[in-house]
């Protein structure tokens, strides 16, 4: 294999990641863009490959610091933080970590929605500090199973929270570029996210993220939910019109949300938090041992497959 220089190009990788990426190549140190501007041109320059995970925005300027650089490797099926078109223009390749964390990101949109349809969180806090204790009954709260659900975005982790969401005698409708191959029964939308949302009581966005999706959840569709509507976000927090959706909550106009993604996280809007019709979680779906150790052993094959010369398990442009 070719002498590999790669840049660990964030500082938010665990002990093992960063050991599976020393066991492909000479690795370089630099976790933000003023460390990477004060490398030396012979660091600069020896650097072929970037190994890359979180979401700071890696742009054309901080790809030209690199003249001989050929991959990035990104650590998590987004990529949007990454100028895909700015790397193809100077024939870098581009790639993620997909599939491997659908399950995960799935099992926590269910989690969110059972969690907030039966006020699991409220539930804990009443039997800790007492108040069941005092002979306070929590108030009913709200069946999920059977109602109808929307699927915002009908990829593989669309598919996934569709197929755990079917097991609860879910109606699912869907949203897609292309109608997919479902079960006999779903419902497509075609790429009318208003009439998805007018249909269901339950929207799960699952769209991937970029300028793309951006304002995806618009509010129009916020507006078409209605009264019963519940929105849960696993894909980014730019897919929602984020103003729209706090001032629906805020009114009641509707009943309520599970985010695991906001605009200019970790610093969440605290117009959200203050909102009691909101669960909040902290940007955790695919946050398993299991998961984001599969995650890195594909960023890495993805490494090593490039510099190997052999096909790349999942590039992206």
């Amino acid at each position: 294999m070719p002498q590999a220089a790669i840049l660990v190009s964030a500082p938010y990788f665990t002990a093992d990641e960063l050991a599976r990426i020393e066991d492909v190549g000479e690795v370089v140190y630099a976790g933000t863009p003023d460390e990477r501007a004060a490398l030396s041109e012979e660091a600069r320059m020896g650097v072929r490959a970037i190994a890359n995970k979180g979401h700071k925005t890696l742009d054309g300027a901080q790809m030209d610091l690199f003249p001989n650089l050929e991959i990035i490797s990104q650590f998590g099926v987004g990529y949007d933080a990454i100028d895909v078109a700015a790397a193809s223009a100077r024939g870098i390749t581009v790639t993620n970590t997909p599939d491997v964390l659908n399950e995960d990101v799935a099992d926590l949109a269910l989690a969110m929605m059972l969690a907030w349809s039966r006020e699991i969180v409220r539930g804990d806090g009443w039997v800790r500090d007492g108040t069941w204790g005092k002979g306070k009954d929590l108030p009913l709260n709200r069946k999920m199973s059977g109602a109808p659900v929307g699927i915002a975005g009908m990829g593989r982790i669309g598919r996934a929270i569709a197929d755990r969401c079917a097991g609860f005698g879910m109606p699912v409708h869907y949203t897609s570029r292309s109608a997919k191959d479902t079960p006999e029964g779903w419902t497509y939308h075609g790429e009318d996210v208003v009439a998805l949302a007018e249909a269901v009581d339950w929207l799960v966005v699952a769209v991937v993220g970029g300028e793309n999706t951006k304002g995806y959840l618009s509010r129009e569709a916020i507006r078409a939910l209605g009264p019963r509507g519940v929105v849960i976000n696993i894909a980014r927090g730019t897919c929602i019109d984020e103003d729209a959706l706090i001032e629906a909550l805020d009114a009641g106009d509707i009943a309520g949300a599970g985010l695991d993604v906001f605009y200019n996280e970790p610093h969440v809007n605290p117009r959200l938090i203050a909102l009691p019709n909101v669960l909040l979680q902290p940007h955790q779906a695919s946050s398993t041992v299991e998961t984001r150790r599969d995650m890195s052993m594909l960023q890495c094959a993805n490494l090593t497959a490039y510099f190997a010369g052999a096909p790349l398990p999942s590039p992206v442009n």
